[in-house]
Order: structure tokens, then C-alpha cells, then sequence
């Protein structure tokens, strides 16, 4: 088992971070520590794009964490990008310490649909997964039922499971 963060960025809701906590004891061998939030940084809103640079975050949040996590998992509501797209549901380092997580696109609000609580704390358990997958060293998986598939519309990210499949769950669990 590795000690592993969970860090809220921002404002985040308690059901949300249960939900992720939940879904990563369930598809990886961790411990989690509920790390304290910490502020969004105006200095990482792109003013252009609306949006917020995720490498910029991950970078700052990388000099935050306690040494005790090994790996964690930053949880925000911004609504975030990478240069090279329009926007992301998250980011992680492949095989590093930190991933993160935007909660913005995962509820129906964003859509201009009516909200949908259950909803949005299913996708964020499997972004949660996915994000996490990366840290140890899941690439994306062929198997669009797997979270560790590629996402880039709502569509496939609801599409897929909450439970890595049975070959990537034997790539973490070796």
C-alpha cells in the first residue's frame, strides 16, 4: 500500500471527495490522506481561454504536497486546458506523483442540462481512476468499458465502467 493525497483545490464538495476516495481504495492499492485544500491561483487562469492551465497548476501543486504522500490526486472545479487542447477532464504524470482533476465538465450544468448529482459523482469516481491509473503507469486502454480508455467527450466518459479491467487492474496489482 502507498500513502497516497487526496488534495481539494478550491471549494470542493465532501460527497465528491468521498465518492473518488471510494472508487481509489476500490481500483488500487492506496491509503489515502485527505490532504487540506488549497486556493485556486488567479495566476494560472488563462483570461483568454476562461480556462486554467493545468501543467501550470500541477507544477505549483507538485511543491505543495507532504512528503509522507507518495503519489496524489488534486481535485479542483476550474475548468481546466493543455496548451495543445481545448480542455481537459484532468491531467497526470505517467508513472509520477501528481494527477488532477476538474470537476467543471462532469456536471450536466455545464451542458445546459439540469443537474444531475448522482451523475456527476459517477464521472468524477471514474476521472478519479482514470487520473490515478496514470500515476502508476496505465496508459489508455483499448477496452472503452475500462476508465483507463480515452475520453474525449462526456459520451465516453459515461460509456464507461467504474472498475479498471481485469487487465490493467493486473498491471497495478502485480
Amino acid at each position: 500500500m502507498i500513502k497516497f493525497g487526496l488534495q481539494p483545490v478550491g471549494e470542493i464538495e465532501e460527497t465528491i471527495l468521498k465518492e473518488m476516495k471510494a472508487a481509489l481504495e476500490q481500483n488500487y492499492p492506496v491509503d489515502i490522506l485527505t490532504l487540506p485544500p488549497l486556493p485556486v491561483q488567479e495566476s494560472e487562469l488563462d483570461v483568454t481561454r476562461r480556462q486554467y492551465n493545468a501543467p501550470v497548476m500541477l507544477r505549483r501543486l507538485l511543491g505543495t504536497v507532504p512528503p509522507e504522500a507518495r503519489k496524489f490526486l488534486a481535485v479542483t472545479t476550474v475548468d481546466l486546458f493543455i496548451p495543445m487542447l481545448s480542455f481537459v477532464y484532468g491531467q497526470a504524470q505517467l508513472n509520477g506523483r501528481a494527477a488532477l482533476v476538474s470537476t467543471a465538465r462532469l456536471h450536466q450544468t455545464f451542458y445546459g442540462m439540469p443537474e444531475n448529482a448522482a451523475l456527476t459523482l459517477e464521472r468524477g469516481r471514474k476521472e478519479a481512476v482514470h487520473e490515478t491509473g496514470h500515476l502508476h503507469a496505465l496508459v489508455h486502454c483499448k477496452n472503452t468499458l475500462c476508465p483507463m480508455s480515452l475520453s474525449t467527450n462526456v459520451r465516453q466518459l459515461d460509456n464507461k465502467t467504474g472498475q479498471l479491467c481485469p487487465s490493467c487492474r493486473a498491471l497495478v496489482w502485480e
